[in-house]
């Protein structure tokens, strides 16, 4: 057997021995691909900001090269392994008389329990490939986590901007670790199946989504939690349909959510605090009681000022 040989037998196994790992921590996807420079996403992503749908998110400006190019975050990086983690829920919040928060925002916050796993996976990664360098992302730096799953084979980007896969639908979290290891790279083709649908674009009470484009500044969840404003703007009254923290319509309403099947994390389910609360335990909500029912929760991210401004808004 040859050098060359070798080495590929090598980052094959090591290759299954990653995706093994990453099915045993729980996440129901896991593809690998070649750090590289992304020309494409690269002039969409600068035509995006340009028109300004990024809003009032001025970090997508920050690290530009960075975001655009693994390779410039840290030196010799040759790989970008990315896992899909499962958070659609059993049993949705009831509606009846309550307020409607994103099923992302169920249980505990997303970025703790998926980098946990992450890490979990780099100590595996470093036990079974000697010393490397490998960092866990979980949307919480300059990576385009969508496309770096598509560039795996992990799905393809639909027209509401989400990524979707055909086994599960979109109700996921992406997470990547990149690596200066060098692997066996996934590079499966896979085709956008959204077709001529347009489910999620004549959903949207705001109108904020055109094909494979979101104008963030008319997006309910950017309006609900990214948005810093003391008011949100009149123009959108009467439009939240009673969300006060994200919106899950445009994927709601796409036809391969149908095929989603219910997460397995006791971290993701909802408190039975939460499970109680209906519209009249919202709009009287305390800050102390806010700390305490949204401890470790995605909604803390909108701060009790800021979900409280929601709530009043969606009650005019």
């Amino acid at each position: 057997m040859t050098a060359k040989e070798k080495n590929k037998l090598s980052k094959d196994h090591i290759n299954r021995l990653i995706k093994s790992k990453a099915k045993e921590l729980g996440f129901f996807a896991c593809g690998i691909s070649k750090a590289e420079f992304l020309e494409e996403e690269t002039k969409r992503l600068e035509s995006w900001l340009k028109k300004g749908l990024h809003g009032e998110m001025g970090y997508m400006k920050n690290y530009f090269d960075k975001r655009t190019d693994p390779r410039k975050l840290f030196h010799k990086t040759k790989s970008v392994i990315s896992v899909l983690y499962n958070y659609y829920p059993k049993h949705e919040i009831p509606e009846d008389n309550n307020y409607k928060i994103s099923k992302y925002a169920y249980g505990k916050d997303y970025h703790f329990v998926i980098k946990r796993k992450l890490e979990q996976l780099i100590k595996f990664l470093k036990k079974e490939a000697g010393e490397i360098n490998a960092r866990a992302f979980v949307d919480s730096a300059p990576v385009l986590d969508r496309v770096w799953a598509a560039k795996a084979g992990l799905g393809w980007i639909g027209k509401n901007t989400n990524l979707i896969n055909r086994e599960q639908g979109s109700y996921f979290f992406i997470g990547e670790i990149i690596t200066d290891l060098e692997l066996k790279y996934d590079n499966p083709i896979v085709p956008n199946y959204c077709g001529t649908c347009t489910r999620c674009i004549d959903a949207c009470p705001t109108k904020a989504l055109k094909p494979y484009e979101l104008d963030a500044r008319k997006c309910i969840s950017y309006l609900t939690i990214e948005y810093k404003g003391n008011k949100i703007p009149d123009t959108f009254k009467g439009k939240f349909s009673d969300w006060i923290f994200g919106c899950d319509i445009c994927q709601d309403v796409c036809p391969w959510n149908r095929f989603s099947e219910p997460h397995n994390e006791p971290e993701f389910e909802p408190s039975a605090e939460l499970l109680k609360m209906r519209k009249p335990d919202w709009e009287n909500l305390t800050e102390e009681y806010f700390d305490k029912i949204f401890k470790d929760s995605p909604v803390k991210r909108t701060k009790y000022k800021g979900l409280m401004r929601n709530i009043k808004f969606v009650q005019e």
